[in-house]
């Protein structure tokens, strides 16, 4: 008679361990991705969508993380900072374990302070400003370069390939464009070259002919743009509609088909700054090859990025058996990772230790790697 209610006891404790376990492996570990997702950068956004997809599927096709499958939680920042900050919210509020994103860095610095405050790892695909990881935060990486990097390669080409001299220096204002057109200037002043125009524009305008028209007062050899693609569109177009033979400049947020495409013979002889011929990577060959076969399409500029940023999160998660971002960061942060750009190791700061930068050249509607 003494033994029946520690039996019950001990049938009801099973019960519930049982029950906790079937929640448990029924469950999903979520990560977020962030970026412009609709609007006029939504090809970029696409880019960071379609990377991060091949790696969830290719993980969860050998049977996720611990047992479980990973979810990707979408978040549309549009772009815009506030929105960003409204999707860091969402994110943590989800309980997302990290975050491929954002892709602007006005978007990915303010939302990078939510996530650490909500104890969420980030690693960016695409936002090159210094500032992401100059403030010391423990839980940011990228997995591309930066613009003071970018600006050193552009003004170097200028200078010394091209032997310009008279230089304008234009940007849309952005932390991304401002910024690269900041570090453009201080490598040209390193040059001893002051540019002859230095000014900036707004987003989304559709007539950029009056700061065009100041900027061929100056007469400059060499128009420096730091910015996204739909501006650089507008820009080009018009330049060539004033009659204006400047040579364009820009950096990686211009890499896109569209800007090829839409700007047609306004974009032919500009030059463009950004990592080398990812399709010459042997790492990178599978990647390419299924976002071909998924999407029938070339991958973007940054859809590796975004790959690879995925791929290190969930291998940082099953290396540590643990989804404590502390934990994963430090792991990220330690370690020489093989991946589809080719080796990465990251410095205390969460850079890439290596991340070169070569200049690009539009010929025949197409992006040709000069140097």
């Amino acid at each position: 008679m003494m033994g029946r209610p520690w039996l019950s006891l001990w049938k009801a404790l099973a019960f519930i361990i049982l029950v906790a376990a079937n929640a448990h492996a029924g469950s999903t570990i979520k990560v977020g991705v962030a970026g412009p997702l609709t609007g006029d950068q939504a090809t970029l956004g696409q880019e960071l969508k379609n990377g991060a997809i091949i790696a969830a599927e290719e993980w969860n096709a050998k049977g996720g993380l611990f047992g479980q499958q990973i979810e990707i939680v979408w978040g549309d920042d549009q772009h815009d900072p506030k929105q960003a900050v409204a999707v860091a919210n969402k994110f943590v509020n989800e309980g997302v374990v990290g975050v491929i994103g954002h892709f602007n860095s006005s978007c990915s610095i303010p939302a990078s302070t939510i996530y650490r405050d909500g104890k969420v790892v980030q690693l960016t695909p695409a936002s090159t400003n210094p500032l992401f990881t100059e403030r010391g935060l423990w839980n940011v990486f990228r997995v591309c370069g930066r613009d003071d990097q970018q600006g050193s390669v552009a003004a170097n080409f200028i200078l010394r390939k091209l032997k310009k001299r008279k230089v304008a220096v234009l940007h849309d204002k952005t932390t991304y464009g401002q910024g690269l057109a900041d570090e453009t200037v201080k490598a040209l002043e390193q040059g001893k070259i002051k540019p002859v125009y230095h000014g900036g524009i707004t987003q989304g305008e559709k007539d950029y002919r009056p700061v065009l028209t100041a900027i061929r007062q100056s007469d400059p050899e060499v128009l420096f743009y730091g910015g996204i693609y739909p501006e650089a569109i507008m820009l080009t177009k018009q330049m060539r509609e004033l009659g204006m033979k400047t040579i364009f400049i820009s950096g990686d947020g211009v890499w896109a088909k569209e800007f090829t495409g839409i700007a047609g013979k306004a974009a032919e002889g500009a030059f463009i700054t950004f990592t080398p011929d990812q399709t010459k990577i042997k790492e990178a060959q599978g990647v390419i090859k299924r976002h071909k076969e998924k999407f029938g399409a070339e991958v973007g500029a940054y859809t590796v990025y975004s790959y690879v940023a995925a791929t290190l999160l969930f291998e940082a998660i099953a290396a540590t058996r643990s989804t404590d971002s502390v934990a994963i960061a430090e792991h990220i942060r330690k370690t020489k990772w093989k991946t589809a750009l080719g080796p990465i190791q990251f410095d205390k700061k969460g850079d890439v230790l290596v991340s070169p930068y070569v200049v690009w050249e539009v010929r025949g509607g197409k992006f040709v790697e000069i140097q």
